[in-house]
């Protein structure tokens, strides 16, 4: 089984793994253009709703494990999944998103009327500590061992299905390819409850898919 572009369940030959990166369901913050980061928001109803109805297309793929962040938008979403196929959520700190120190809480337009220089400077690709947080490379540092230490166990055509979040997502993405840091912004943010899919090659993870879910959605968040 494979995810089309559009995202539907479409027959074909598994071969050799693969890693889902399943960007949460919807919060308040999102619609609210407010900087999540690290901060414990919880999904709203239509949050909820878009967790069900992806967690039916991805339980299509058959996957065989599950990890996820531990905060609340992303663990219930990957609750969902779990309602589906029974599997065991395994809960993983190191999969929250970025830390943003002073920008967490702020809106768009609040954070680049305070911090318009430093704004310019992370979406030109350079290292920037957002609100005094982490650098990309550091999200990257922490995750990416997680991911590949999960994909490792398992079996030679496994799936695995790794609740996260947006920024969170695109560094792994950028970290597991082996792209070179200044790119990574270069990879577009995912909707909410869209993913990307990486699937292993004779030289290593290849991006299969990206932001694929239904019909294109805006992209509702900290990396909008």
């Amino acid at each position: 089984m494979a995810v089309s572009t559009t995202g539907e369940v479409s027959g074909s030959e598994r071969r050799g793994r693969r890693i889902i990166l399943w960007r949460h369901g919807q919060t308040s913050w999102n619609v609210e253009r407010r900087f999540q980061g690290s901060t414990d928001v919880e999904l709203t109803g239509t949050g909820v709703a878009q967790a069900r109805r992806s967690a039916r297309l991805l339980a299509g793929l058959r996957p065989d494990a599950i990890v996820a962040s531990d905060l609340k938008r992303a663990a219930a979403t990957a609750a969902e999944l779990a309602a589906l196929t029974g599997l065991h959520v395994v809960h993983d700190e190191a999969l929250r998103e970025t830390y943003a120190g002073v920008w967490q809480g702020l809106t768009h337009d609040e954070i680049i009327a305070r911090y318009g220089e430093e704004y310019a400077a992370w979406k030109r690709g350079e290292p920037v500590r957002r609100g005094g947080g982490e650098l990309e490379t550091e999200v990257a540092d922490r995750a990416a061992p997680v991911v590949l230490r999960h994909a490792e166990k398992l079996p030679e055509d496994g799936t695995l299905v790794v609740v996260s979040h947006g920024g969170t997502i695109r560094t792994t993405i950028g970290r597991l390819l082996g792209l070179d840091p200044r790119s990574w912004e270069s990879l577009g943010g995912l909707s909410n409850c869209c993913w990307s899919v990486l699937g292993e090659g004779a030289k290593g993870w290849r991006l299969m898919e990206h932001n694929a879910g239904t019909l294109p959605e805006p992209v509702l968040g900290d990396d909008d």
